[in-house]
């Protein structure tokens, strides 16, 4: 590769990211799209959690178990797509099936019956939608780069998501008041409408890139296979097994949070404008911590001290946030442990998880991946709203709720710890 630009904004680059000359337009093109997919997301994700304030904790809590349903229905489907087609073909149409469904929900949500008829299946839609758009994106990503190339360029990408997850829900901030949810819905259509551009240069630049020497050929067929091979692949392989446990604590600590965070936003906060407009500031400030991180803090770290560090240092510190909660029970120091795991997943978690596929096969970076990112993810969701909502009928204080999800969180050091090992060996860990 040539050497890296000196002047103008590939230069800058250079200088924040480690990006070569000849990595700047795909570098350039993938953070424009990931910033329309998650600025598109994280503009209608308030509403979401709006819903779930008018449907209830306990309603929410039997809702786990059917987006865990739906994201199972979701694997075949999308194993089906990428045996059947290119990814030239169904990556543009992924968006655009999500562009013309975020405006069908906007004229659903424009009377007040819409929120009776629809809530729930808004609620569900919405909450598979999200993982599975970003598992697709990565996928795509992991077959652009090389593993050396995930360590230097997986960390400016994940900023251009970042920074559309901060622009989405600060424009939801400002204009819900006028717009309503419904326009809020509308405006995230129009990001994925921008998403399908994006993508199709992306995808342009991936077929006329060269193929490094002793690399294996690009592939611009359908993948062909078995539709549901991602779950022969999971169960055959110890360390997709690993990534699975890795994402099921994730999901897990995850949970925890997310209902005390809808009790105490409820409690706190009776107008449902102004909880759409609490949910975008929380949004917005963990985007801003983020993007800071991606930029400038998480390329090194990678590059340094490798993925075992990044998988590691939010679980740890989450240890610490439970105690607190454990504690002090309440909103001013929930919000202060919610936004530092959100900024540590976005800043580290998420490119340490990716970065764990760089050196598997195609069909693990697709229909293996796709399986962990979403139906096991959410079936993590499932289970431990579960069992939290089990523990607190029996009797369980929010005190005793903290100090279980201080020990999921070391659990979840303890597997980062593991699977960093496995990913630092010079040989690429096997996935069968």
């Amino acid at each position: 590769m040539s050497a890296a630009p000196r002047g103008g904004p590939a230069g800058l680059l250079a200088r924040v990211a480690q990006v070569r000359a000849v990595e700047v337009p795909a570098v350039v093109a993938a953070f424009l799209l990931f910033f329309c997919v998650l600025g598109g997301y994280f503009a209608v994700r308030p509403v979401r959690e709006t819903v779930g304030t008018i449907l209830g904790k306990e309603r929410v809590t039997d809702l786990y178990m059917v987006t865990w349903a739906a994201s199972i229905l979701i694997v075949p489907a999308y194993g089906w797509l990428c045996t059947r087609f290119r990814r030239t073909a169904f990556l543009p149409w992924i968006y655009g099936f999500v562009m013309l469904s975020l405006a069908g929900m906007g004229l659903a949500f424009r009377t007040e019956a819409g929120y009776a008829a629809f809530g729930e299946f808004f609620y569900v839609w919405i909450s598979v939608l999200n993982l599975f758009i970003v598992s697709v994106f990565w996928s795509f990503l992991l077959e652009l780069f090389d593993t050396d190339q995930t360590r230097r360029l997986f960390g400016v990408i994940a900023a251009g998501g970042t920074t559309g997850a901060l622009v989405g829900p600060v424009m939801t901030d400002l204009t819900v008041a006028h717009i309503g949810n419904s326009g809020v819905l509308y405006m995230g259509a129009g990001f994925f409408a921008v998403a399908i551009v994006c993508q199709r240069r992306l995808l342009a630049l991936w077929a006329n890139a060269p193929v490094a020497a002793g690399a294996a050929p690009r592939e611009e067929r359908a993948m062909g296979g078995n539709p549901f091979a991602g779950f022969s692949l999971v169960l055959k392989s110890p360390y997709l097994l690993g990534i699975s446990l890795f994402v099921i604590l994730l999901a897990s600590v995850n949970t925890f949070l997310y209902f005390e965070q809808l009790r105490l936003v409820t409690e706190t906060f009776p107008d449902v404008a102004e909880r759409t407009r609490v949910f975008s500031r929380l949004d917005y400030i963990v985007q801003a911590l983020a993007v800071v991180s991606q930029l400038f803090i998480t390329g090194r770290i990678a590059s340094r001290l490798g993925v075992l560090v990044l998988l590691t240092v939010v679980p740890l510190a989450m240890v610490a946030g439970f105690a607190a909660l454990a504690l002090f029970n309440s909103f001013a120091v929930l919000a202060v442990v919610f936004v530092a795991r959100r900024a540590g997943e976005y800043a580290f978690i998420r490119p340490g998880r990716e970065m764990l596929f760089a050196r598997l096969d195609t069909e693990t970076k697709y229909k293996a991946k796709n399986l962990i990112d979403v139906p096991i993810y959410r079936g993590g969701d499932a289970l431990s709203a579960q069992v939290k909502g089990a523990l607190e009928g029996g009797g369980l204080s929010a005190a005793g709720v903290a100090l279980l999800g201080a020990g999921l969180a070391a659990a979840w050091a303890l597997n980062g710890w593991w699977l960093g090992r496995r990913a630092g060996h010079r040989e690429p860990p096997s996935s069968g």
